[in-house]
């Protein structure tokens, strides 16, 4: 007796379970769009509450500026580059400029190919990876040419903006004229 017992309590339970189950009506789901998203097409127009007034897309107000960005005010031409040269001036004090934070810098993005006397004697250039470095104790330099140079890039030398922030470029310029003088 008890073994029928046993036979229709798992046959009862197999019933309950399975009735649950129903394919054309699943169970909720939480976040349904992470499941199953809802599909746009490309360059498709948008419903009209999606965006003010019906328009694709936002504009940014007029006059505004990247978050970081910092407006540099000399244009990437040779008469940006002499105006940078003759105009330009630090706006480091003098505690930054005795800092060692320049030549770090400088040995991370300048020792390969300007050398570390900046003699235009780096690894590349014995390598003759590149070729006609200059030498800094035979250019007229300033300053202000040096940032420019490190901004925008100038023949071979590419902008160096995107790896370092435009008081980095100030620090290294500084430590450039430090070789230069010695």
């Amino acid at each position: 007796m008890k073994s029928l017992y046993k036979i229709t309590l798992v046959f009862g339970l197999m019933i309950l379970v399975s009735s649950c189950h129903n394919d054309a009506n699943p169970n909720y789901q939480y976040f349904p769009n992470m499941y199953e998203s809802v599909g746009y097409e490309t360059y498709a127009t948008a419903p009209v509450d999606v965006f003010k007034n019906g328009k694709e897309g936002q504009l940014p107000a007029v006059g505004s500026i990247n978050r970081g960005f910092e407006p540099f005010d000399y244009a990437n031409t040779p008469e940006g580059y002499a105006l940078a040269k003759t105009n330009l001036k630090s706006p480091l004090d003098s505690l930054d400029r005795n800092s060692g934070k320049g030549k770090e810098l400088f040995d991370i993005y300048c020792i390969s190919c300007h050398g570390a006397a900046g003699d235009g004697k780096g690894k590349l250039v014995e390598r003759e990876k590149f070729l006609g470095v200059p030498n800094y104790k035979d250019r007229e330099i300033t300053e202000g040419s040096i940032f420019y140079v490190e901004t925008y890039g100038l023949n071979a030398m590419g902008s160096h903006a995107n790896q370092m922030s435009a008081h980095e470029r100030w620090l290294v310029a500084d430590y450039v004229l430090k070789l230069r003088a010695q």
